[in-house]
């Protein structure tokens, strides 16, 4: 039996395996018919010469990916080795997005993903449409973080229609910030992932980084600003024009939404819907849709939104 052996001594072998070894499972899976044993900063395969030379080929790959960008999940171990040949998803320069906190790597996962972050960098207004779990407003907040990393953009707004669309609020307890927390809760998290606690705190006091109900765009004009509108299914018509017509000098607008998750009155006509049909055609507007390829979460969310979509 044939035996191949490659050091991983430039590699954290823990992060590249796995957590619990699910890169290095997925692996295994791929090359049945090969015996694979991973110790320490080794990873040793048997089995037939032509299968070896396969095997060690993949895993070349694969340490290109993590060593470019510091980043492997079983996902992207999986795509990789079914890939023949150059895929975009390898091209580092377009995997990451930004550095986040402690050094994460913010990546776009998904060929839809990266499709968005090159819309973002050509167009000044985007809408992403798809299910959630897509990674639309992840992607989106981690293009505006980078973008005031960079200087491209004085301040960071993020907003999105509280309590479905009408924005009732007043019988929530606690003081205005108390009411609005749990609806912005998903906005929050993404942030937490790319900017150390203090200086997010720092940049929310000062009003660097904003996070507010739809209803307090109104009036406004955007400048120099990276503006992410999320959860837009649920904007009446005169909501989704006040938020386009917000739009000032350097700003950069982006629109969320899943059409398929209008939570608005019955016979309400989705600001969504009603705008993607009008600009549809317009230049400098960029319009990406994700889909149930693009889901990040846990497998059984793509097994659940694929088995609503047959119910349609």
């Amino acid at each position: 039996m044939n035996e191949l052996e490659i050091n991983l001594k430039e590699t954290n072998p823990q992060e590249f395996f796995g957590n619990h070894n699910k890169n290095l499972n997925v692996i295994k899976d791929y090359f049945p018919k090969l015996k694979i044993v991973a110790r320490g900063t080794t990873i040793k395969a048997y089995g037939e010469e032509k299968l070896l030379v396969t095997f060690q080929s993949k895993i070349s790959k694969l340490l290109n990916q993590y060593n470019n960008n510091n980043y492997l999940n079983p996902e992207l171990v999986q795509d990789i080795l079914n890939i023949n040949g150059s895929n975009s998803l390898l091209n580092s320069n377009k995997l990451l997005i930004v550095r986040g906190v402690n050094g994460k790597s913010i990546i776009a996962n998904s060929s839809n993903q990266i499709k968005l972050v090159e819309s973002i960098k050509k167009n000044d207004m985007i809408f992403a449409i798809g299910p959630a779990g897509t990674g639309k407003t992840y992607t989106g907040i981690a293009m505006a973080v980078k973008s005031l990393k960079e200087k491209l953009v004085k301040r960071i707004i993020l907003t999105r229609p509280a309590v479905e669309a009408g924005e009732n609020l007043g019988y929530l307890p606690g003081d205005l910030k108390d009411k609005l927390d749990p609806y912005m809760q998903p906005l929050y998290d993404a942030l937490r992932d790319m900017i150390p606690s203090e200086r997010l705190k720092l940049f929310l006091e000062k009003g660097i980084i904003e996070i507010a109900p739809l209803a307090f765009m109104r009036g406004r004009t955007l400048d120099n600003a990276f503006v992410i509108l999320d959860e837009a299914q649920n904007t009446s018509h005169s909501q989704m024009k006040m938020f386009l017509t917000r739009m000032g000098m350097n700003a950069k607008f982006l629109i969320n939404g899943d059409p398929g998750q209008v939570d608005l009155p019955r016979k309400s006509i989705s600001g969504l819907k009603e705008a993607l049909r009008i600009l549809k055609r317009v230049d400098g507007i960029g319009i990406v849709t994700l889909n149930q390829s693009d889901i990040i979460r846990h497998n059984v969310v793509k097994k659940i939104i694929t088995a609503y979509e047959k119910i349609k």
